[in-house]
């Protein structure tokens, strides 16, 4: 893979890392803050999180896959 390819999938895992450290923030505030009030924002803010963590995940994976074809 060309070097602009690997820093394209890089980018691209870091992004979802960022937007998956966001929604853990928000699960995290909500516990912290607004429960038991808040509670019925509870499955719709956990799996919000679980998908971006698991496009995270999906991304990182791919990256590794990049990086270790290219020292192949």
């Amino acid at each position: 893979m060309s070097d602009e390819g690997l820093k394209a999938l890089q980018k691209d895992m870091r992004r979802k890392k960022r937007i998956a450290s966001e929604w853990a923030s928000q699960l995290h505030d909500l516990v912290e803050d607004r429960l038991p009030a808040g509670y019925e924002e509870i499955p719709a803010i956990a799996q919000s999180t679980y998908d971006a963590c698991k496009a995270w995940e999906e991304a990182n994976k791919k990256l590794i896959e990049a990086e270790g074809a290219e020292n192949e």
